[in-house]
């Protein structure tokens, strides 16, 4: 991925009056406001990236990941191979694709499950079992 970042905003700095006329905004954005793109994790062996975020904190997400921290009902956890994504709520898009995210459906080797942690923000993959 390149180092350039598209400048846009969430909220929208320049508007136009009732009238059609532009307003012009008293100030640019701020670095915190630039989007990013979106880490969309796959299934094949482990790749991370690191981010820097406000307040000189740091993010790890996940670009690639073949296990799965996965719950059991007997209060323990298990990691377990991920055989594939069967679906994907966030978006049909993803679901195609096989990107996990907060909510997909894997299918492991120990059955399917839920992801319930966030890859793209937290990186790591969380998951419990679905009967």
């Amino acid at each position: 991925m390149c180092g350039f970042f598209v400048k846009k905003s969430i909220e929208n700095l320049a508007t136009s009056k009732i009238t059609g006329g532009r307003r012009h905004p008293l100030r640019t954005r701020r670095k915190y406001e630039i989007d990013r793109y979106p880490n969309e994790a796959l299934t094949q062996a482990q790749v991370t990236v690191t981010r820097k975020v406000r307040g000189k904190n740091q993010k790890t997400a996940l670009k690639t990941i073949d296990f799965v921290n996965l719950s059991l009902a007997d209060a323990k956890v298990k990691k377990t191979k991920i055989l594939r994504v069967l679906e994907n709520p966030t978006n049909n898009d993803y679901q195609r694709r096989g990107v996990i995210t907060k909510g997909a459906i894997l299918e492991t080797e120990d059955g399917k499950c839920r992801v319930v942690s966030r890859p793209g923000q937290h990186g790591i993959v969380n998951a419990i079992l679905v009967k």
